[in-house]
């Protein structure tokens, strides 16, 4: 007789589960294993947690169960002959939506945006600032997203028009804003499971050792947060402040980089560089240039080199690809100062300490770009009033990039205005993909392909 290993693996769990004794002979407290569909595979290990596959066939080997291939959500407005329902597209469906009405308070505005699934259900959450605080979001059924909870700001009463940016580590939510005195929410976002109707949270700790910020990264290798665009008159002018979040409920703060930063990424180096291989690396976009940084030793970082370049209006943001060979900027502020349309610029990084300018790519509309991310082959463009676009940068090395889809957020024009799509979070492993617009709130979009 053969028996699968994902049932024996199952049956083990199980029984461990329910049968450990405490060292007195008894029993102790029994641990729950979630299985939503019920076919013996417990969701944090079941490749399709929503649909019974005792089998766990995965044809294609993609990491999802046959069973959830063919169960792709229907749209809630499919992409076609360029629109869906009220908003331009090409490649890509509406799946779902949840307007800011929903999701915070009359009058509020929305801003960052980050994802996060549930090691245990496999349940995919989308994180949504505004003006008012932060909405957490059941999207595992992407067309009918249920709001979980909300988590009002650290400083209510300085909530208008103060931006609000939100990253996620070993399931912690840490939330930072422009707000005065707010400093770091931090959120336990376990918290999430099991809850049937909409929460008003509190934070689980309320770090204050810095006051406003612009934006908070964090590098999941190292379990340290990087917060930048704080109060220049601090100790490190507005540079990186670097927080131990390893026991992520008792943050330790540990230094800085001197010199304003606006937003940065901070990754464990595996690129071409072999100098600088397994080193904690910082590329913050500071205003008026790029700087790469070695951040490893908390208590002596180093400049490694810095970057310029022509016609720069406010260098805002960016990210390496993969393979770390070029880092892609967006500048926020050069379509209006040059009246050029959206630019990306990309920077050949291969190596650190002598970066170069690589390529400009220009966009199709002149609408200021803002969040990017890279996964893959593709570049993921929050591009405010142009929503968001597409780009494939299979081809950076020889000077290509090119769009491949886009989602118009923001149908009204695409004008060099602060309207429309803020950020964009591409990492679900479902292939959904969610985008917080400044005017509407939340849309969750994906690939017709």
């Amino acid at each position: 007789m053969i028996i699968k290993k994902s049932i024996i693996k199952t049956l083990l769990i199980t029984l461990s589960f329910s049968v450990m004794l405490s060292c007195d002979n008894e029993p102790v407290a029994e641990i729950a294993v979630i299985d939503t569909d019920n076919d013996g595979v417990p969701d944090s290990e079941d490749n399709c947690p929503q649909v019974a596959n005792a089998n766990q066939a995965d044809s294609n080997e993609n990491g999802i169960g046959d069973a959830c291939e063919g169960n792709t959500p229907q749209p809630l407005a499919e992409c076609i002959d360029g629109m869906a329902d009220i908003y331009p597209c090409e490649g890509y469906d509406l799946i779902g939506y949840m307007s800011l009405d929903e999701l915070a308070e009359p009058n509020a505005e929305g801003n960052d945006c980050w994802g996060w699934t549930d090691p245990v259900t496999g349940k995919e959450y989308a994180l949504v600032c505004s003006t008012q605080g932060t909405a957490f979001v059941d999207i595992s059924n992407p067309t009918q997203p249920q709001l979980i909870g909300k988590l009002a700001s650290a400083n209510p009463g300085n909530n208008g028009n103060i931006w609000r940016d939100v990253k996620v580590y070993n399931n912690h939510a840490f939330i930072v804003s422009e707000a005065t005195g707010h400093g770091m929410q931090v959120f336990d976002l376990t918290r999430l499971r099991n809850i049937t109707q909409p929460q008003d949270f509190t934070a689980d700790t309320h770090f204050t050792d810095f006051g406003s910020a612009h934006n908070i990264v964090i590098n999941e290798n190292s379990g340290y947060a990087y917060i930048v665009g704080t109060s220049r008159s601090g100790t490190y002018g507005g540079g990186p402040l670097f927080i131990n979040i390893q026991t992520p409920l008792s943050p330790i703060s540990e230094g800085g980089l001197h010199d304003y930063s606006h937003d940065a990424q901070v990754i464990t180096y595996n690129g071409p560089d072999n100098d600088y291989l397994g080193e904690e690396i910082l590329i913050g976009s500071n205003e008026d240039e790029i700087v790469i940084a070695n951040v490893s030793d908390k208590s002596n970082p180093t400049i490694i080199s810095t970057i310029t370049y022509n016609n720069i209006g406010y260098v805002h943001q960016g990210w390496f690809t993969e393979n770390m060979e070029y880092f892609i900027l967006g500048d926020e502020l050069d379509e209006q100062y040059y009246g050029n349309n959206t630019r990306t610029l990309v920077f050949d990084v291969s190596d650190l300490d002598n970066p170069s300018f690589h390529l400009d790519y220009s966009g199709p509309t002149p609408a200021i770009d803002h969040n990017g991310y890279v996964k893959g082959n593709n570049f993921f463009l929050a591009n405010y009033s142009a929503g968001v676009r597409f780009i494939d940068v299979s081809n950076l090395a020889s000077g290509s990039m090119t769009e491949s889809g886009y989602f118009d957020t923001y149908p009204e024009s695409n004008t060099a205005n602060f309207q429309g799509a803020w950020s964009v979070y591409p990492y679900f492993s479902s292939g959904n993909i969610i985008v917080s617009d400044i005017d509407r709130g939340l849309f969750i979009i994906r690939s017709q392909n």
